[in-house]
């Protein structure tokens, strides 16, 4: 075998062998950059929260870390727990939106399991519970089912009764709402100008 033949053998070696290894080094590179990149969104989506909590606590007087409301409140402080609520729905859409996949990978599913236990725990509150509706008319469909889904169970368990929520087939994004209690018609849309099918 001469020099040439040894050199062409040796490139068909490393193409054969080589060719497959940087591959998978590239793939086992995108795969560790793609990790990295979930969970930088899931530490600023963490730190938003964090910030929330901060506001919660500028507003005691709404008593927003009680298991449940206390007392009444004045319209000042309506409007401020309203708001607070409005932050903190656009904080869990924006979460279900970058953190949420139907088909999860483990570490995708366990940072996600974070926000879903939030979520939980908000929703074990009847007044956060009775302010989603009009909260999330024009809101991602996908979020509304799975919020929707979340305060059911926790309605369930508080035993305030089980509310269901889907989505308005006429209106798309609308909202319909129903609890236990003042009974609404059915398909009753909480979202303005709806009309009834």
């Amino acid at each position: 075998m001469s020099g040439l033949e040894w050199l062409e053998a040796a490139s068909y070696i490393v193409t054969i062998v080589g060719l497959p290894l940087a591959i998978g080094v590239y793939i086992h590179d995108r795969r560790r950059e793609r990790q990295s990149d979930e969970e930088e969104i899931f530490l600023r989506l963490t730190d938003e929260y964090a910030d929330f909590m901060r506001l919660v606590i500028d507003n005691a007087d709404l008593h927003l870390l009680s298991p449940a409301a206390k007392g009444e409140l004045g319209e000042d402080q309506l409007e401020r727990k309203h708001a607070l609520f409005a932050i903190l729905v656009s904080l869990f859409e924006r979460a279900y939106v970058l953190v949420y996949e139907d088909d999860m990978s483990r570490q995708q599913a366990r940072l996600w399991q974070s926000w879903e236990d939030y979520m939980t725990e908000w929703c074990q509150r009847e007044d956060f519970r009775n302010a989603l509706p009009p909260l999330l008319v024009g809101e991602d469909p996908g979020f509304v089912a799975m919020i929707g889904r979340i305060a059911g169970a926790a309605a369930g368990k508080t035993g305030v009764g089980e509310p269901t929520w889907q989505a308005h087939p006429a209106a798309g994004a609308g909202i319909v709402f129903s609890s236990p209690g003042p009974k609404r018609p059915r398909g009753d849309r909480l979202s303005p100008g709806a009309s009834e099918d």
